[in-house]
């Protein structure tokens, strides 16, 4: 069959589960159902709030934001008669105003002042609660390191008179209580500010995050403890398909069937799997190789569609080989994806491209065996919509005899790259063009004729800024730099290792199967 009748095959079979920005689904069946699910990419129609100063703003992506730190301030959705579920989202505290302040979520809310929440604390700890007539009572709680403009991924389940509270998939909290059986969902601050984005509310019918129903060929296990490393550099933050069952696949149909899943999931590839054209990734994955011998061969992975986001997604330890397209492609505003320790060989176009309005991301500790496009960031120069997003990180890969792109910028800021090794290059090194702003910092760059473009433009494209900083040039050119560049320690904490380190720390630990327990 031709690749494009593939295509829609593939689409065709996957329409059922499309999600809009904002959805109602009235239906249980045997897995959890979607009751409701927005990233407020259409905004935040459906919303009764309470209290604060709520509007939807851009964060990278669109988030709806509670500006207001003088009172207390609640947003709530969905149908009061949901009884047993799941509500999840992403929360970013900004500010607090006084002691024993508490940003976080809402679930069976009967009233804006009568409901259970899970929260993040500025006294250092993540509380399960309960607010009703007498205020706000803490019915359990667990200590937590919480930072503001740092996102934290919350989980509150209601199931009968049990209460169970998640913190970047890691159950941390349970109580019992009685007082509320059924209500809306929420957002809610107590004398605070906060970002909240990626709600999502399941139902109970089907599996939980410790038990999944079995499907036939699939092997199904609870979570695993997440392998070692954590997101860093734009993507900190990012907990992929934690709080998700985790399932095994071995074959594209199934790889298609759960990255298409709108509930998180973490996906375990065994094994060789045979991919025609792209699989859409959306929100809240991690594709994750088992052992080392995991390929995706003949096609690759699309994270997000104009309708469904690819935000939250994790790619790790997997081989890609002969993509008949890119191997990844991150786009349509999706935010939040780590790729990390992957390996990357020859295919058609780009290994890792980032484009339309695709912001925080990192792209580490891979290896790119001769490939050309190796890495695109910026969909084109007649994209001026990528202003303002764009925001990726690429440290500690391995570039083996590749050819261009590691990576090629347009309007990116600021785009950090560092502690790369850089061995043998074809063309270029790093370009930053239409003004992108791009840190090139502590990288090795052995046998490189021209390591960086920048003030001069490169191909068409019109001039980039480009500082460079503490690099190693062997038997390479000069690395071309100019303009001023935002500093990525406005957005993140690192230290980087010395340039002189970069060659035998990469090649001893870049690429698949480095990850101890995959």
């Amino acid at each position: 069959m031709p690749r494009k009748g593939r295509r829609a095959l593939l689409a065709a079979a996957l329409a059922g589960a499309v999600a809009t920005a904002l959805v109602f689904v009235g239906v249980h069946s045997a897995q959890a159902a979607t009751l409701f699910s927005t990233d407020f990419s259409a905004g935040a129609d459906g919303w009764t709030r309470s209290g604060g100063s709520w509007a939807v703003v851009t964060d990278g992506s669109a988030v709806y934001r509670q500006s207001g730190t003088g009172s207390d301030a609640r947003a709530l959705a969905g149908s009061t008669s949901w009884g047993n579920y799941a509500v999840e989202a992403r929360v970013k505290p900004t500010a607090f105003n006084g002691a024993a302040r508490h940003a976080g979520i809402i679930a069976r809310a009967q009233s804006t002042s009568s409901y259970y929440y899970l929260a993040l604390t500025n006294t250092g700890q993540v509380q399960l609660g309960r607010r009703g007539s007498g205020g706000h009572t803490a019915l359990a709680s667990a200590s937590a390191t919480v930072s503001l403009n740092t996102w934290y991924q919350l989980r509150l389940e209601a199931s009968g008179s049990t209460l169970r509270g998640f913190l970047g998939g890691q159950l941390v909290a349970t109580a019992t209580d009685s007082a509320y059986t059924s209500g809306r969902v929420g957002l809610a601050t107590y004398y605070s500010s906060a970002s909240f984005d990626d709600v999502l509310v399941t139902d109970s019918a089907g599996p939980s995050p410790t038990t999944t129903a079995p499907t036939p060929g699939v092997t199904t296990s609870p979570p695993s403890q997440p392998l070692p490393g954590q997101p860093d550099g734009h993507a900190t933050g990012t907990t992929g398909g934690a709080g998700g069952p985790t399932v095994t696949v071995t074959s594209a149909a199934e790889l298609a069937q759960y990255a298409g899943a709108n509930t998180p999931y973490t996906i375990r590839v065994s094994g060789r799997i045979a991919v025609d054209d792209m699989i859409t990734v959306v929100a809240n994955k991690s594709i994750v190789g088992v052992g080392s011998t995991a390929e995706i061969v003949g096609g690759g992975l699309q994270l997000g569609t104009t309708t469904r986001p690819g935000n939250n997604v994790i790619i790790r330890n997997i081989t890609f080989r002969d993509a008949s397209d890119d191997s990844v492609s991150v786009h349509n505003g999706s935010h939040h994806v780590w790729i990390d320790h992957n390996d990357f060989h020859p295919g058609f176009d780009g290994s890792v491209d980032v484009k339309r309005q695709s912001t925080n991301v990192t792209v580490s500790w891979n290896r790119f065996h001769a490939t050309d496009k190796s890495m695109l960031l910026g969909h084109s120069d007649s994209f001026p919509d990528d202003i303002g997003y764009l925001k990726v990180t690429y440290h500690h890969n391995y570039f083996d005899g590749s050819n261009q792109r590691h990576p090629r910028v347009r309007f990116g800021e600021p785009v950090h790259v560092y502690n790369n090794y850089y061995r043998g290059i074809g063309l270029y090194g790093v370009a930053s063009t239409e003004n992108a702003g791009v840190l090139v910092e502590a990288n090795y760059f052995e046998d490189v004729a021209f390591p960086c473009h920048s003030v001069s433009g490169y191909a068409d494209s019109a001039p980039g800024r480009l500082a460079e900083r503490g690099n190693v040039f062997v038997r390479s050119g000069v690395c071309e730099s100019g303009g001023t560049v935002a500093d990525p320690r406005s957005y993140y904490s690192y230290t980087p290792d010395s340039a002189a380190s970069v060659p035998s720390l990469v090649t001893a630990g870049a690429g698949a199967g480095r990850i101890p327990g995959a």
